[in-house]
C-alpha cells in the first residue's frame, strides 16, 4: 500500500464508515533514530490525537530488522502519540527485501522473534501496545505457523496475517484456510487478509479461516464502500446496493478537492488514474471509464471527463439476504 494510502486517503476511506482502525505506509527504520518530523509527515494524524478527522485511530507502522534502532523509533513515535505500532514484516516489493525489510525476515522466525521484542521492550512502561502484519512465509509455508508464534512470543498483541506468500505476490488465491492454522494455535486475535474484494469474498475468507475480523488494502481503494458494507451486514443482516460509478465519480472528485494545491496538476493526474486502476481491476463498469480517460494529461480535462458519461443509478435501499 505504499505510496496510494497517504493521510487525505485514509480521512476519504473511513469518513465513509465501516473501518475500525486505519494503518499508516511504513517508515523505514535502518540504522538511526528518526527525527519526529519523519513520523509527523508518514502520520500527520500525530497532530490530531493520531485519529482521521472522522475519528478513526491511526496506527504507525515501522519496517526494519535492527531490533535496537526499531525500539528506539517506535518510542519516538509514541512519544509523539501514536496509539499503536504495527510492525510489517510482509511487504513483498524486492527493493524492500533486498535491503532486508518486510517479509525477508520471514525466513528467520528468530529474528521476526527479536525484531517485534526490540519494539516490545521499549515501549513497556508506555502503554503502547505492538501489532504485526505477516504473510504466509517467504518462499513457501514452511515457517507459517513458527514465525506467527515467534511475533506473539516476541509481544506482538494482534497479527494480521496476508494469506499468501511472498513468492505467491498478490497472485490469487488467498490461502485463507492457512490463517485459521495459525488462528487456531494463536493466544492473540487474527485478522484475516488478501483477496476480500467483495462481501461475498468476506463471508468467505471467515468461514475458512475462522477469523472474525479482516483487513482491507488494497480493496478499500478498489471499492471504497466495501467497510461499511460489511459493517452494515454485521449489525443488520441487510447487504447494501453494490456500488455506483456515480459515487465513485464523487469520491475522486473530493479527492481533488482537498488534496495539496502546491501539487503539479500531472501529478494529481497521475495519482487519479493509480486509484481508478485499481478501482476497475474489479469493476467493468469502472474499467469503462478507466479506457476513457486514461490517456487525458490535463487534469481540468480530466476532471471534466471524470463526470460524463456516468451511467444510470441503482436503487438505494438495502435488501435483506
Amino acid at each position: 500500500m505504499e505510496g496510494v494510502i497517504d493521510a487525505l486517503t485514509r480521512a476519504l476511506l473511513t469518513e465513509l464508515g465501516g473501518f475500525d482502525w486505519s494503518v499508516t505506509e511504513f517508515v523505514r527504520v535502518t540504522d538511526a533514530r528518526l527525527p519526529p518530523r519523519v513520523f509527523q509527515r508518514i502520520c500527520p494524524e500525530l497532530e490530531g490525537d493520531s485519529r482521521t478527522p472522522g475519528g478513526t485511530p491511526v496506527y504507525l507502522q515501522l519496517l526494519g530488522a535492527q531490533p535496537d534502532k526499531l525500539g528506539e523509533n517506535a518510542l519516538v513515535a509514541a512519544n509523539l502519540g501514536a496509539p499503536v505500532i504495527d510492525m510489517n514484516f510482509g511487504c513483498p516489493a524486492k527493493t524492500v527485501n533486498r535491503h532486508d525489510g518486510g517479509a525477508a525476515l520471514l525466513r528467520t522466525p528468530e529474528r521476526v522473534y527479536r525484531a517485534v521484542q526490540g519494539v516490545h521492550e521499549a515501549l513497556k512502561g508506555t502503554g503502547v501496545p505492538v501489532t504485526a502484519k505477516l504473510r504466509l512465509g517467504f518462499e513457501d509455508k514452511t515457517l507459517a505457523l513458527e514465525c506467527a508464534r515467534a511475533a506473539e512470543d516476541g509481544g506482538a498483541q494482534r497479527l494480521v496475517v496476508h494469506a499468501r506468500t511472498r513468492r505467491e505476490g498478490y497472485r490469487p488465491p488467498a490461502h485463507w484456510e492457512w490463517v485459521g492454522r495459525i488462528r487456531e494455535q494463536a493466544s492473540v486475535p487474527v485478522v484475516v487478509n488478501g483477496d476480500i474484494w467483495t462481501l461475498e469474498d468476506y463471508w468467505r475468507a471467515r468461514e475458512a479461516s475462522g477469523c472474525q475480523d479482516v483487513m482491507l488494502g488494497r480493496a478499500a481503494l478498489a471499492d471504497p464502500w466495501l467497510a461499511k458494507r460489511i459493517r452494515h451486514w454485521q449489525l443488520t443482516g441487510e447487504r447494501l446496493p453494490d456500488t455506483r460509478w456515480q459515487d465513485r465519480s464523487a469520491l475522486l472528485t473530493a479527492y481533488v478537492s482537498r488534496i495539496d494545491p502546491a501539487l503539479p496538476s500531472r501529478v494529481v493526474v497521475s495519482l487519479l488514474k493509480q486509484w481508478l486502476n485499481i478501482m476497475r481491476q474489479h469493476d467493468g463498469e469502472a474499467g469503462e471509464h478507466f479506457q476513457r480517460l486514461r490517456r487525458i494529461t490535463a487534469l481540468e480535462d480530466f476532471m471534466t471527463a471524470l463526470q460524463e458519461e456516468a451511467p444510470s443509478s441503482g436503487s438505494d435501499a438495502s435488501t435483506p439476504l
